[in-house]
């Protein structure tokens, strides 16, 4: 009830995102159709709802490819951030959204914008599961040692924030044959190496060596 009456004032103190709600509903619903037809009758493709977030991005949170496309199509900002410094690039890398996170990588998404916890979308992809979106990150030229404000890297989140299985073990290998400095320690100090010790991550451990971890 209280997002309800948020999302009413918020629509009362600036008319315009009344007129933008079929634009936003368009994109989550996944309509392209619609979207097409709004934006050629004068909709503008970087409007924002009241969190800052443009069509675009709903749509990747929605994972709606087909309105992602249209609206990529339409010259809508794969960099453009939201009230949280969320952009349509970071949230597909860090949540999943992998063809969607493919079609913003041919379409200029910046490859250096960071979160705000100071990551590139691949330290959120490793911590959360995704090999794929790791690949793909990987071999479009993200840094693998970018370090974030907490003072971990891709390879340090991996490890510090999973259950070390077999999916973080993929992440893992993915992030070493990537360039990823296996000893490269976090912010207090702290190896990767040693960091998996800790835990009891025996397979991890066994990568690390194998790849000249200390």
């Amino acid at each position: 009830m209280r997002w309800l009456l948020a999302g009413l004032v918020a629509l009362m103190a600036n008319p315009a995102l009344a007129d933008d709600a079929a634009f936003f509903a368009a994109a989550r619903a996944n309509d392209a159709a619609a979207l097409t037809q709004l934006l050629a009758a004068g909709q503008d493709v970087e409007a924002r709802d009241a969190g800052g977030a443009t069509a675009l991005l709903i749509a990747t949170h929605a994972d709606a490819l087909a309105a992602a496309t249209a609206l990529v199509e339409a010259g809508a900002d794969v960099n453009a951030r939201d009230g949280i410094s969320d952009t349509p690039y970071l949230y597909a890398g860090a949540e999943g959204r992998t063809e969607i996170l493919k079609l913003l990588l041919a379409s200029g998404a910046n490859l250096t914008d960071t979160n705000r916890f100071g990551g590139t979308a691949l330290i959120p992809a490793a911590e959360k599961g995704h090999p794929d979106n790791v690949r793909l990150l990987l071999e479009a030229g993200v840094d693998p040692d970018h370090i974030n404000n907490l003072g971990w890297t891709a390879l340090v989140e991996a490890i510090v924030l999973t259950d070390g299985g077999p999916v973080p073990q993929q992440i893992v290998q993915l992030l070493i044959d990537g360039g990823a400095d296996v000893n490269l320690a976090d912010g207090t100090g702290a190896s990767p190496l040693a960091l998996a010790q800790q835990r009891g991550f025996s397979e991890i451990v066994a990568q690390l060596e194998a790849a000249g971890a200390t």
